[in-house]
């Protein structure tokens, strides 16, 4: 249930904070007064598009709150407590600026416009005078009686998405196989190649790598040997760091019986001695097992050309090219099964179609049992808006018998449907959208959403003037059947009758002035007792502050009341 709405800067309010009760809440007003601000509002709170034009002329930003009472919908409860929410109340926020720039918040977090619409699906329904055309299209005509019947199509449904899923997978592993069978045969040609050219070349991991290191090695074989032999020069040459070591070692280790601290040297200067001729050997092998083989180099460069190549072709690296080798492998082999494996997919494929055929025709009988039952409650709520000789009732195209060839659509069936409606005794039925009348289609919406009140889970209905069109008697029917919904579902109604605005649990006045400075400014405010009656006054037409125009207000307010205990 819509607890608070708390609105700055949109359109012509600089700011209104508005409460709201359980019950039927009337918004009223003069024409232009500023009643499409609080749907204007609502809308922007609950998600809708922002739009620049909705900030107000002279401001940088606009922001909406809106404060709510968990409804006790468990689809509800569930989507909040993934996003962390166990709080009774939501606190929506949104804010957008003149920079094009907005923020929305939830009990505080940071959410986007997606992660909101989640939520707000469950809290309110708008419906206002273009939402009529709404029941003009079939699609939506389907997707009410889909609404009716809940559970159980939904159910039929999710059975139709996954056998639609797996149909659409066989054909896409199908076409997968190979084309026509000279384009099979091309493609395994192809695939023959490229497998042999990988096997042959024996590929290792890691080679590139050393193949690289063997190529810088042996294009500076002489400058490494000249280095090298510079160095074991230097370490067991005449006069080099080996023999004035092994003198120095003598000469310290002769001086041992004189202390520990020259037998500890002598020891450290023994064991360099020892890393050196291991180091001086190791210089001499290296040395050694330099070959000056001229076509040692170019073997090596031949040999980094080729993983040069099959990089160019498979992906450069062992890891790509060995993924492209078994994939290759993978798609030959299926290739070379054509047969047997696309047999069993076209086997497949033809019972897919006859899951989905016979999900179709159950999916089109439970429809039409919805549909049935939707007719009859939806032609009983005419009657009781005062269209006495009102006919509903929804036709449905047959679907066609079984065919390999038949058009499969996915989950939403084969067949049409359509609302036909017929308003006057005598007259055949025919298409809601080629013949009824606005005052028609407003008590037609009303008697819809009267209907799905029962069994949608929504906790606030929004009507914006949906009562256009109709007057006197019908008018009072109409207060009643909002007055019935609002037993069970919060209402907010923006009228100009005074059947609906007596009707009212709870009354709100939209006024439009002009101030001093020039600004025009529309503010909200809740009416007591004395205010709902002079509203009830205004819109029947007398002066609120006249007697007798009083006493018929009050008459009025007094049905209204009696209706409502």
């Amino acid at each position: 249930m819509l607890k608070k709405l708390v609105i700055r800067n949109i359109a012509l309010m600089d700011f209104a904070e508005v409460d709201f009760e359980k019950g039927l809440n009337v918004l009223s007003g003069e024409t232009g007064a500023g009643k499409s601000v609080i749907i204007d509002s609502l809308n922007f709170v609950l998600g809708a598009k922002a739009d620049k034009t909705l900030i107000r002329y002279g401001k940088e930003a606009c922001s909406v709150q809106a404060v709510f009472e968990v409804p006790d919908i468990e689809a509800l409860k569930e989507v909040l407590r993934s996003f962390d929410i166990e709080d009774d109340e939501l606190i929506i926020a949104r804010k957008f600026g003149a920079d094009g720039r907005g923020e929305i918040k939830v009990n505080g977090f940071p959410f986007t416009a997606g992660m909101l619409k989640k939520i707000t699906q469950y809290l309110v329904d708008i419906h206002g005078q273009s939402d009529h055309f709404y029941l003009l299209k079939e699609s939506n005509q389907l997707e009410l009686i889909d609404g009716y019947a809940q559970d159980s199509v939904t159910a039929v449904k999710a059975k139709l998405r996954a056998e639609f899923a797996r149909l659409k997978e066989i054909r896409e592993e199908l076409e997968a196989l190979g084309g026509d069978e000279s384009a099979r045969a091309m493609r395994l040609d192809i695939l023959d190649y490229q497998i042999r050219e990988i096997s042959e070349a024996e590929l290792v991991e890691g080679e590139e790598e050393s193949l690289a290191q063997e190529r810088e090695k042996l294009a500076n074989a002489e400058k490494i040997l000249q280095s090298l032999s510079v160095a074991r020069d230097c370490l067991s040459g005449e006069g080099g760091v080996l023999d004035v070591l092994q003198t120095a070692c003598r000469n310290v280790g002769a001086l041992s019986r004189y202390g520990d601290v020259y037998a500890a040297l002598g020891d450290r200067m023994e064991s360099l001695q020892y890393e050196l001729d291991d180091v001086e050997r190791a210089l001499g092998d290296e040395i050694d097992g330099m070959e000056f083989d001229d076509g040692a180099l170019e073997r090596v460069e031949s040999r980094l050309e080729l993983w040069k190549q099959l990089g160019k072709k498979y992906g450069f690296g062992y890891s790509e090219i060995m993924r492209f080798f078994e994939n290759a492998t993978e798609e030959r082999d299926k290739l070379a099964r054509f047969d047997e494996l696309s047999e069993s997919l076209v086997k497949e494929e033809s019972a897919v179609k006859k899951r989905l055929y016979e999900g179709y025709l159950a999916l089109q009988e439970i429809r039409k049992s919805a549909a049935q039952d939707f007719s009859a409650a939806v032609t009983e709520q005419l009657r009781s808006l005062g269209m006495n000789s009102a006919r509903f009732a929804v036709w449905f195209e047959e679907i066609p018998p079984y065919s390999p060839d038949l058009h499969f659509v996915g989950e939403n069936g084969l067949g049409r449907l359509e609302f036909q409606f017929s308003a006057n005794k005598g007259e055949p039925l025919k298409p809601l959208s080629k013949i009824i009348s606005g005052g028609e289609i407003s008590r037609f919406m009303l008697a819809v959403k009267t209907q799905s009140a029962k069994m949608q889970r929504i906790s606030t209905y929004v009507f914006d003037e949906i009562d256009a069109g109709i007057s006197g008697t019908i008018a009072k029917v109409v207060a009643e059947k909002f007055a019935d919904i609002a037993k069970d579902t919060q209402i907010l109604a923006i009228t100009h009758l005074p059947q609906i605005a007596a009707m009212a649990d709870r009354s709100l006045l939209i006024v439009k002035t002009e101030e001093p400075s020039g600004k025009t400014v529309s503010t909200i405010r809740a009416l007591d007792a004395r205010g709902k009656v002079e509203e009830v006054a205004r819109l029947m037409g007398g002066d609120p502050k006249n007697r007798l125009a009083a006493e018929n207000a009050e008459a009025l307010i007094g049905l209204a009341d009696r209706y409502k205990s």
